[in-house]
């Protein structure tokens, strides 16, 4: 099984691209489900975050309230940096278990685990080949606004936190650019599926 790596900066279509990918036949393991998963009320990751956030960040139901985090680590790169310390060996352990199972079942030929922070993370070089989806700055800020429902300004200290699209372009094998219409960035897809069809068939 071919297993590629797929990446991206908030709100570039990384969701979107990763589900044209699975339509046409790729497992896609996102390290964000896994995330939430590993982050459920008593978990170990969840354990180490209330012990060093507080219980201010959690619901009534002991779940994680995110909007409330967020505002904490896109204000404090210190404690941005310390919550991904939290989580990345969580996700990896996580994704490597949920490869190898997928691999022994052999229904699939390629398999993409989505993560938006793999270059960051310096798990990037764990795959023979890096899809990473861009998009226009200012479709990425819209997009931030929209979904996350925030202030310019804070949708740019957000934009501002990430590695920007043109460093992680730096690492791709193939980039996909979300910025056009629906049917240019299916195009893009596809014509990188294809170039992976190839290569897991040899």
């Amino acid at each position: 099984m071919l297993v590629v790596g797929l990446t991206g900066a908030m709100c570039t279509g990384k969701s979107t691209v990763a589900s044209m990918f699975a339509e046409l036949g790729c497992l896609i393991i996102d390290a964000d489900q896994v995330a939430r998963k590993l982050v459920e009320p008593e978990a170990p990751a969840w354990k180490r975050i209330v012990r060093l956030f507080g219980k201010d960040i959690l619901n009534k139901d002991k779940t994680i309230d995110r909007k409330k985090l967020a505002a904490i680590i896109y204000a404090d790169a210190g404690k941005r940096k310390l919550l991904n310390s939290i989580l990345h060996p969580f996700i990896l352990r996580e994704e490597e278990s949920l490869v190898k199972e997928a691999s022994k079942e052999g229904n699939h030929k390629i398999a993409i685990v989505s993560a938006a922070l793999m270059i960051e993370a310096g798990s990037s070089k764990r795959f023979p080949k890096i899809i990473v989806v861009t998009c226009s700055k200012e479709t990425q800020i819209e997009r931030i606004m929209k979904r996350e429902k925030i202030s310019r300004k804070e949708a740019l200290q957000r934009w501002s936190a990430q590695l920007s699209s043109k460093e992680k372009k730096k690492y791709a094998n193939y980039v996909i650019n979300t910025s056009g219409p629906f049917p240019k960035t299916r195009k893009q897809v596809v014509q990188v599926y294809e170039k992976l069809r190839r290569l897991a068939e040899k």
